[in-house]
């Protein structure tokens, strides 16, 4: 057996930007093409708004300009505008930023100075300008080159800080912009700096009661069993309220502006003070999970050098507030244990519906106890004896679990269907579910059918949802089926069964719909995989000759060696979204309740379109 050389040659220092550009995922997490809220370029971007977010938090500037016009991204603030000298360093040398002086960032988003330096290095162009003290200096980068800079004696602009760059196409393949996770990004920034205004695209985001919006904003207020509960002190804020219709709970975390999507120290420590307060209140040892029940609540907190599991910060590992403050945990439990106390002293009727909640919680969870012990051991002897999940090595213990993130759950059915993507998938990160036929329609049916039901009882042990949805196994959940009439409507049975019993999964951007390629064109050198009518036109017309088109009708007559292109690098996913203008309870009722004249009207009007769309695509 050779031995390969190791000499001096084979060391090698890479300068900061092609370190980025090398490992980018240890910068901004996993990179993805936008249709997942947690993708690389929407990390460019709130790398770049953190920074004036912290001007503002300093008292300088209220207002924020973001523009977002197709690959091209500007964010604008009115803040102080960084020192002309340091123009260039800020963002293009590593371990250079104006956060490592606490005096000037005691509770700042970020630490390290990276953020801007990454944004820099994996954008083909980038261009900063910093306007101070009536004067201007601007510096532009290609793929973190400085190719230009400029200094001007007199400006009359306004000061602040100004940052446009275009992410990278060969790192962020075939990527878009989608205006709902932008838009909710910025919603959430406004939230937690109360008098700070962001206007996105001409559109304008500002809120005067932080949390309290937020619970407001994101949930039918016909559904809050009883008015928010809104209670701030020095460096914390919390909202809570109960759901009358939801099942599962449903936690928006923060720290130091941060969304702590995976939550962390301050997120179970707020989880733990709920019980504990209440159960004092109440003078009875309530079960956890009766008192947890159906909350909605956000807990925003703000920490001295906070400490995350990663660089994109979704997750809190800091234990100590800072300064001479307790820990998270004391924090938390103490603020809780006061304000929580004293409201519920103060508000005898809102304390009298949360008991009866509590209450009925605990009945339904007796009466439901056998059938549950029934169903975790089916599902137990179910994973043990059969194939309907194929997990992956993250969750079969093979390596370490740092890529959660890019974890995913395909729900197929179908043999063939299932043993193409089987086949095909990463089998580090990507799992398959299999179905049996179609699901059953679960629309007003309670919580006991998850338990009955096979497939469904299934699901939930696969996707580890039962208790919270913090538990959750697998980042995307992807339905993956056919784009004809069965397919879709496997697809509405499946996304009504979350709607009904797990909505928290839409709500928090889990859920998506595998996109596949409707054509296939190709000649003797180059083949082109169409998702739509255009990209086919586009494919002939590039192609030399009379090419080949073949038309899929179904995921099995996908070859697996084919599928490997389509739930790999360049895998196409569509988002389930909610409506915010309709409630979960009023979307089923006209989706998948009795006909109504409304929804026959609806079908009417959008199947001639259909119809025409399909007869169009087969020619």
């Amino acid at each position: 057996m050779a031995v390969t050389q190791y000499t001096e040659d084979n060391i090698r220092s890479l300068d900061w930007k092609e370190h980025i550009r090398m490992r980018p995922g240890m910068y901004i997490g996993k990179l993805g093409d936008g249709s997942s809220q947690d993708d690389g370029i929407y990390i460019l971007l709130k790398e770049t708004i953190d920074n004036s977010i912290d001007e503002f938090v300093m008292g300088a500037g209220k207002t924020i300009d973001v523009s977002v016009q197709g690959d091209r991204v500007t964010v604008r603030d009115y803040g102080r505008g960084i020192p002309l000298g340091k123009v260039v360093d800020v963002v293009s040398k590593m371990n250079t930023g104006g956060k490592y002086d606490t005096r000037a960032f005691k509770k700042s988003v970020g630490l390290n100075g990276v953020g801007t330096k990454a944004v820099n290095a994996l954008s083909t162009y980038f261009r900063v300008e910093s306007n101070r003290d009536g004067k201007s200096k601007s510096a532009e980068f290609s793929l973190g080159e400085l190719v230009n800079e400029e200094l001007l004696d007199e400006s009359s602009r306004r000061r602040g800080t100004k940052i446009t760059f275009t992410p990278d196409v060969s790192i962020f393949k075939h990527y878009k912009y989608r205006n709902e996770y932008i838009e909710r990004m910025l919603r959430n920034y406004v939230y937690l700096n109360p008098g700070l205004t962001i206007l996105f695209n001409g559109q304008k985001f500002h809120s005067e009661n932080g949390l309290k919006d937020l619970l407001e904003d994101n949930n039918n207020k016909e559904d809050m069993l009883y008015p928010i509960v809104h209670l701030k002190g020095e460096d914390i804020e919390v909202a809570i309220t109960h759901s009358k219709t939801q099942y599962s709970e449903e936690y928006h975390s923060f720290v130091n502006g941060q969304h702590t999507t995976q939550g962390g120290t301050h997120q179970a420590a707020f989880r733990e003070a709920i019980v504990k307060t209440f159960r004092e209140f109440y003078g009875k040892n309530y079960d956890a999970s009766d008192i947890r029940k159906s909350i909605i609540s956000a807990i925003s907190i703000k920490v001295m050098e906070p400490v995350f599991e990663s660089q994109t910060k979704t997750k809190l590992g800091s234990t100590d507030m800072g300064g001479n403050l307790p820990t998270v945990r004391t924090y938390i439990n103490d603020f809780i244990g006061k304000q929580l106390d004293n409201y519920l002293h103060k508000n005898a009727e809102t304390a009298e519906l949360i008991q009866k909640k509590i209450v009925q919680a605990e009945k339904e969870r007796k009466e439901l106890s056998g059938i549950r012990k029934l169903a975790r051991e089916r599902a137990k002897k179910a994973s043990l004896h059969n194939k309907k999940l194929r997990d992956c090595r993250i969750h079969l213990g093979d390596m370490k679990n740092d890529r959660r993130l890019e974890s995913t759950l395909f729900i197929t059915e179908g043999d063939s269907a299932s043993g193409s993507i089987t086949k095909s998938r990463d089998v580090n990160t990507q799992a398959v579910f299999s179905l049996r036929g179609k699901p059953l329609n679960s629309y007003g049916m309670t919580k006991k059918i998850v338990y009955e039901n096979e497939e469904f009882n299934l699901l939930q042990a696969a996707l580890n949802i039962e208790e919270a949805m913090e538990n959750l196994r697998y980042n995307n959940i992807v339905i993956a089926t056919d784009a004809d009439v069965d397919g879709m409507h496997i697809r509405l049975l499946l996304i009504t069964f979350f709607l009904q019993f797990f909505p928290e999964l839409i709500k928090e951007n889990h859920l998506y719909i595998l996109q596949t390629p409707l054509f296939r064109v190709r000649n003797k050198k180059e083949t082109i995989y169409c998702y739509s009518d255009e990209e086919k036109k586009a494919a002939i017309a590039k192609l030399t000759g009379k090419p080949e088109i073949t038309r899929f009708k179904g995921l099995g007559e996908i070859s697996p060696d084919e599928f490997k292109h389509f739930i790999g690098d360049n895998i196409r996913l569509e988002p389930v979204m909610l409506d915010k203008a309709m409630s979960i309870e009023e979307l089923l009722k006209f989706y998948m309740g009795k006909n109504t004249p409304n929804r026959q009207e609806f079908i009417i009007e959008n199947l001639k379109v259909e119809v025409d769309l399909i007869e169009e695509n087969q020619l």
